[in-house]
């Protein structure tokens, strides 16, 4: 059930936030919008000077920015060292999430051999096999399967139809998005040409994903051949990522929007990977690199390094290419004009 915040003066936000106000401290905040939808009782934020004209025209009763921003005179600041992050941590003071009677629910389908703390709330059709076990304030939702052996840990959210299989190990804190599969198949075959048919590997080893992770809706992270395909403790997945069995993936990692990982690679902690990456196989990406939007990585990408680019390699080098590649065609008909100047006067020089 949904609880309806409290006001807070605008002190008291910026207190929460390590802030400084330029204004009326005193003013009663009701809540938080983006800086075209915010009105004068409503907090926004400014990061990027991209959306200057957003905040001279915003209606916002207060505005997070960062230490160095002037005064506006018609709207209140709070100057923050990192006003996204200050947004982020305000508007869970005003959107907390909402709260769940712990119990089962009688159409809901548990093993009696499973194993649901006192504190869950497992919900109509959702379904939890033999040997599982689903840890205090976890909520489960309608459609959910947690298949045989599974563990999930406490205070976690399964949203309608994610599916956990058979033995894979979600830890604390966990959120799935609905669609999620963990544990789905790893894709390992081999092909017989006597047959000729391509031969199933089973794929015997798990899932294993450690706390305050967040997987996004339709992604998919595959069972290990043997061993673990493990996801680090923090990393955020996004919508319909798909992660291959082996994977590992580190801590504080970021991946975007379709990104496609294929089998045994390791992803460095707070790497990022932006939308619609694709990456090879028994490669490694290093601790905090960074691979831009629809580069194909086909080989390891050192620590702390920036790639783009299909193949991936040094994103400032692929920015002079790209700029490079928008006048190839010129190029290229300069190139042959050079070579026709260059034959005729060599036979000129012949004469």
């Amino acid at each position: 059930m949904a609880i309806t915040p409290r006001a807070r003066r605008l002190s008291e936000l910026a207190a929460w936030v390590s802030g400084e106000v330029a204004g009326n401290s005193s003013l009663e905040i009701t809540g938080v919008n983006g800086l075209a939808e915010a009105g004068p009782t409503e907090l926004s934020f400014y990061a990027s000077g991209k959306y200057r004209p957003e905040l001279e025209a915003t209606r916002a009763g207060a505005v997070l920015v960062g230490l160095d921003a002037e005064p506006e005179g018609r709207v209140s600041l709070v100057r923050v060292a990192n006003p996204h992050l200050a947004f982020a941590k305000v508007s869970r003071l005003f959107n907390p999430p909402p709260s769940f009677a712990p119990g089962i629910h009688s159409l809901a389908q548990v093993h009696p051999e499973a194993a649901v703390h006192r504190e869950a709330t497992v919900m109509a059709g959702a379904t939890i096999e033999r040997g599982a076990s689903i840890g205090a304030r976890t909520v489960v939702f309608p459609g959910v399967y947690v298949g045989e052996g599974a563990a999930i840990g406490e205070e976690c959210i399964l949203y309608p139809s994610v599916t956990v299989r058979e033995h894979c190990r979600v830890g604390a804190r966990v959120i799935l998005h609905p669609c999620c599969v963990v544990g789905a198949d790893g894709f390992g075959f081999a092909f017989d040409p006597s047959l000729p048919a391509h031969v199933k590997i089973p794929q015997v080893g798990i899932v294993r994903i450690e706390d305050d992770v967040e997987i996004g809706a339709c992604s998919c992270i595959d069972r290990a051949t043997f061993g673990e395909t493990v996801i680090g403790r923090g990393t955020k997945i996004d919508n319909l990522v798909q992660i291959a069995h082996n994977v590992k993936i580190g801590q504080l990692a970021i991946l975007c929007g379709q990104v496609g990982i294929s089998g045994s690679t390791e992803v460095g902690s707070g790497a990022v990977l932006a939308g619609q990456v694709g990456v090879v196989g028994h490669i490694r990406i290093g601790d905090g690199a960074k691979v831009g939007a629809q580069a194909g990585v086909a080989r390891d990408v050192a620590e702390g390094a920036t790639v783009s680019g299909y193949p991936a390699f040094d994103h400032r080098n692929w920015l002079k290419s790209s700029v490079a590649f928008e006048h190839l065609s010129e190029l290229v008909r300069e190139l042959r004009e050079l070579r026709q100047r260059v034959e005729i006067l060599e036979k000129k020089a012949e004469r």
